[in-house]
């Protein structure tokens, strides 16, 4: 009997334990508390289109003022999110910078006479580094961070047909979502 009494307290201690511990699933930041703060500088528009188009770059091209819609969808994303709140550079914990390095829209799919793209892919490349304002050092640096998305040009094909400029505001938007996870996830 005594034997039986110790083997279900034992079993209740464990049960309680575990459902105290929980999963580990969160849904707030795993970022420092010390950061609530972010500043995002203006990205940098780094395409050069004086590059001369051959069979690797050919469908690289240039779209005037693409950085500044960057810039204002990522500090946008930012107040969405709520994890850190966008302020000026003085009042920063962490400061974002960027550079626009690629803007590239590529044939995926051809019509059945081959004549037209029927679909492309638009992809936006960026480089980015996160600092630490007031260590002033580098938290994370990545090269060649993309946005992307495709989108159909008419209603022959399977998909939705959607506008260039649809497909450009859309490919920013999966860039500012995936800056501001990158950024809010565990470094």
């Amino acid at each position: 009997m005594m034997r039986r009494r110790y083997w279900v307290l034992l079993m209740a201690a464990c049960c309680i334990t575990a459902l105290a511990a929980g999963c580990g699933y969160t849904t707030r930041s795993m970022i420092s508390d010390k950061f609530k703060t972010i500043y995002v500088v203006p990205f940098v528009n780094k395409i050069d289109i004086t590059n001369e188009a051959d069979v690797a770059n050919k469908y690289r091209i240039y779209r005037p003022l693409l950085e500044t819609d960057i810039t204002r969808a990522v500090t946008n994303k930012y107040f969405f999110d709520g994890n850190l709140r966008p302020t000026k550079e003085e009042l920063a914990d962490l400061v974002l910078k960027g550079e626009l390095m690629e803007f590239r829209k590529d044939p995926l799919r051809y019509t059945d006479n081959d004549n037209e793209v029927a679909e492309y892919r638009v992809n936006i490349i960026v480089n980015l580094s996160l600092w630490d304002r007031k260590e002033n050092k580098v938290v994370w640096e990545e090269k060649n961070f993309t946005g992307d998305t495709t989108y159909f040009t008419n209603y022959s094909t399977t998909g939705t047909p959607k506008s260039e400029d649809q497909a450009v505001t859309d490919a920013i938007s999966d860039l500012a979502r995936r800056v501001v996870e990158r950024t809010v996830e565990q470094w």
